[in-house]
């Protein structure tokens, strides 16, 4: 087998292994939950301007994940393996250019190098098959970089060619999770260019063209939304974008070390290789002689640490934010690793020994986060409500909000979300009663699926409503008709009937 067919070979392997793994795993709450669902709105619902969640405008984030979800759902159907199919394809897509452009700079054999440490990272074995926007972004930065970088190495038509495709690729980042996919390709690129005395370059690329295609992509959904509702761009831009990265009152607040440790975890065991090659390059520092920067060397460092420190700022910090760094981490680390062994007899069975061990740790770390989400999961509840329920009947929820629900019951009405909420309007907080309630804001029909606790005591007791809440927790009065009708591990399912009955639902 020659060295190119191993290296495709490699990469088929392991795309089939995540496929294995995303076909496994339940969804993970409650960010699996909820775009899974609003991808699944979108395709029953035909429409496909406005994301929304429970039918309720979700303005959060652009909607390339939810449109191709929606064209994948109409292909297979509606389930979860189907809903992790866009994830994995922009996985495939990032280590198939990872591969392209490292054997286009260093060759075949290290190009396999860099597609086997990141294929059996645990950053690309979750990250490539977990349902959000994250991994999506992160490949759309990775290939704008990399186009971008190439055009700058080259003349002609070559490097017009790439550069237009760069813009196209930070368009869809764009479109794939707002303003970092252009923000941070061109901040890594700028670093790079005055850090390696490119500046020239940068100035023929073709900039009129590149724009216009770069404005076809990523603005008329935010053109015609603005349209649609006039608060959108001040909600989208200012209050989702800068808001949120300069904001206090977000979710998840970390320290700096927060993701120097995420990852370390992402990339483990690989990442040991970088820091014992760093701290070997220390130790030898007096005898470097100072030259100018290789910029092929210097692209890994200038991405990891750009994007690294951008994300470190924001008293805000969510793991998937960083995956972006995934693709340079795996670079730095094959290169290490031949700099560290490269001339050891052995070191092609090392290899493959280190990369067994962040195979296992990763399917491991697959089988962990399936445990988690089969803890909190409504799949029995779903179940129960598929058999005894009619699509007309009112299914309240109180108490939390079941994400996985709608998606796994695959309901077409909205449920109807009970909270106080004037209270939610006065809170700053940042959760999912602030999202549906904002979402509402933009919507007052779709509004109506948010009432408050009183409508439990005014839906008539004829045996077609149902309350879901988590479970133990006792909302619904038995007095006012309102019985158990099903204990599940996570939820509980009340009705609403005449007369109190001891028969299961369902079997």
């Amino acid at each position: 087998m020659t060295e190119k067919n191993r290296s495709w070979l490699t990469i088929a392997c392991t795309w089939v292994l995540l496929l294995i793994l995303a076909y496994i795993r339940p969804l993970s709450l409650p960010d699996e939950g909820r775009y899974a669902d609003i991808g699944r709105w979108m395709f029953n619902s035909g429409d496909w301007l406005v994301p929304r969640l429970n039918g309720i405008p979700f303005l959060h984030k652009p909607p390339l994940l939810y449109w191709l979800q929606a064209e994948v759902f109409g292909l297979v159907g509606v389930h979860v393996w189907a809903a992790r199919w866009v994830t994995a394809l922009h996985a495939l897509l990032l280590i198939t250019c990872i591969h392209l452009g490292t054997r286009h700079v260093q060759g075949e054999a290290a190009a396999r190098k860099a597609t086997m440490v990141l294929g059996s990272s645990i950053g690309f074995l979750i990250g490539g098959q977990y349902i959000n926007h994250d991994f999506m972004v992160a490949t759309w930065i990775s290939v704008a970089i990399g186009l971008f970088a190439i055009a700058l190495q080259h003349e002609g038509r070559t490097r017009t060619l790439l550069a237009r495709l760069g813009f196209m690729a930070c368009g869809l980042g764009v479109l794939s999770k707002g303003l970092i996919g252009l923000v941070l390709p061109g901040m890594v690129l700028t670093t790079w260019v005055i850090l390696t005395g490119q500046l020239r370059q940068v100035i023929r690329l073709p900039w009129i063209s590149g724009l216009a295609l770069f404005c076809a992509i990523a603005l008329p959904w935010m053109w015609q939304m603005q349209n649609k509702f006039s608060g959108f761009f001040d909600y989208f831009i200012v209050q989702q974008h800068f808001s949120r990265f300069t904001g206090t009152n977000f979710n998840n607040p970390q320290p700096l070390w927060f993701y120097p440790a995420v990852i370390g975890i992402l990339m483990f065991p690989w990442v040991l290789f970088v820091l014992a090659d760093m701290v070997k390059s220390a130790m030898g520092f007096k005898r470097i002689r100072i030259a100018p920067l290789d910029p092929w060397a210097a692209l890994p460092w200038v991405w990891l640490l750009v994007i690294l420190v951008f994300f470190s700022l924001p008293k805000s910090k969510l793991i998937g934010y960083i995956l972006p760094v995934v693709p340079p981490v795996a670079l730095l680390a094959a290169r290490s690793w031949d700099r560290l062994f490269g001339s050891k007899a052995s070191a092609e069975r090392w290899f493959s020994a280190v990369f067994g061990l962040s195979l296992a740790l990763a399917i491991g770390a697959n089988l962990l986060a399936r445990h988690n989400s089969l803890k909190d999961d409504s799949l029995d509840v779903a179940h129960q409500l598929a058999c005894a329920s009619q699509a007309t009947d009112r299914i309240f929820v109180a108490g939390s909000y079941p994400f996985d629900l709608p998606f796994e019951n695959n309901r077409r009405q909205a449920l109807i979300v009970l909270q106080d909420w004037a209270q939610v309007s006065r809170s700053t907080s940042d959760g999912w009663r602030r999202i549906f309630y904002e979402g509402g804001e933009f919507d007052p029909q779709a509004r109506q699926a948010l009432q408050n606790m009183d409508a439990l005591q005014q839906t008539p007791a004829d045996g077609h409503s149902w309350l879901v809440a988590p479970a133990e927790t006792n909302i619904a009065k038995p007095q006012d008709g309102w019985q158990i009708a099903f204990k599940g591990k996570a939820w509980w399912l009340w009705r609403k009937q005449q007369a109190a009955t001891t028969e299961p639902l369902c079997k």
